[in-house]
């Protein structure tokens, strides 16, 4: 496979970590030949398949991988041991980290985030404020633009609504644990022989005054 873009000499630092401008070599997509791009730490974080690019000030490095016809752009970070593939894009101040997956027609941009082992994909767009992790998945039409998206449930998974006393507020809960309190024993009376309650005694005596 003849490659498409080359590391070039301009370079900056971040942790300890050397990453290269990268420079198109050859025309593909949109691309020119001689267009710079990005910034890679190595030829392992994008791949030179495809029409995947990273263009702007935007960085791509650790075990990340941007391939297919991928593109991050913008001042966006790609890093740890994220993928971003298919059509995705992700563009603006966005960041795709840890383990997490973006792919499909999926975008992320804004100032958001997605990271953990979170996946964004199908043609959903994550971005202002918005963060998406641990095992969240983002997918088909879903547009999150901000709030926090931590756990995707499978449909079997029963949640319980569990109220509070508070009118303001509520529990949502998989499979609780629910400790049933005694109800308190009603007072009874005995006359001649027979105990009665004393909430019957006392409305006996209403009816009979009223």
């Amino acid at each position: 496979m003849s490659k498409k873009y080359k590391l070039t000499e301009e370079t900056r630092e971040y942790l300890g970590t050397t990453l290269y401008r990268i420079k198109a070599i050859k025309a593909f997509s949109n691309i020119k030949k001689g267009e710079l791009g990005g910034f890679i730490e190595k030829e392992e974080n994008l791949s030179q398949g495809g029409n995947a690019w990273v263009s702007g000030n935007a960085e791509v490095y650790g075990n990340a991988e941007v391939y297919g016809d991928a593109w991050v752009s913008g001042n966006a970070w790609v890093y740890g041991d994220a993928e971003v593939y298919g059509d995705a894009e992700v563009y603006g101040n966005a960041k795709v980290y840890g383990n997490a997956k973006v792919y499909g027609d999926a975008e992320v941009y804004g100032n958001a985030k997605v990271y953990g082992n979170a996946k964004v994909y199908g043609d959903a767009e994550v971005y202002g404020n918005a963060e998406v992790y641990g095992d969240a998945e983002v997918y088909k039409e879903m547009n999150l633009v901000g709030g926090y998206f931590y756990h995707t449930k499978e449909i079997s998974e029963a949640i319980e609504r569990v109220e509070t006393t508070d009118d303001e507020k509520e529990t949502l809960c998989s499979e609780p644990e629910i400790e049933e309190r005694d109800q308190p024993q009603e007072e009874m009376i005995e006359i001649d022989g027979k105990k009665v309650s004393k909430d019957t005694i006392k409305e006996a005596l209403r009816k009979h005054f009223n």
